[in-house]
């Protein structure tokens, strides 16, 4: 993985935590995007890069409870980025419960595009 490989905990740190948790969302996003464009050989990058972003995270000081939970969600992004195919619905429930985690994140769930991948209902 190239991109992110100079981010260290260090300068990782200097962004609050709702700013941490913005920066994975984007990588969420630009997953999101790739699944509705059809680009899945591009899945894997993009979900080790979140994984990478969420362990930079992690490692910071967090309460406990706070580390819990996103060490919880982190086996959610591990769960896809080990998946045979894209699953856009688990990747959009998983999106959103990310930008649960802190107030500035949860702001941003009215912008995400409404269900995409999800079939209509009868």
């Amino acid at each position: 993985m190239t991109q992110h490989s100079s981010l260290g905990e260090d300068r990782w740190s200097r962004f609050d935590l709702g700013q941490q948790i913005l920066m994975i969302g984007n990588e969420m996003n630009r997953i999101a995007a790739s699944i509705d464009a059809g680009h899945v050989e591009s899945l894997g990058r993009g979900y080790e890069r979140v994984l990478r972003l969420t362990d930079l995270t992690v490692a910071g000081p967090l309460r406990p409870t706070f580390r819990r939970e996103l060490l919880r969600w982190r086996d959610l992004a591990a769960e896809l980025y080990l998946r045979d195919a894209a699953h856009a619905a688990a990747h959009r429930d998983a999106f959103r419960a990310l930008l649960l985690l802190t107030p500035v994140a949860a702001r941003q769930i009215e912008l995400l595009p409404a269900t995409r991948s999800t079939p209509p209902t009868a």
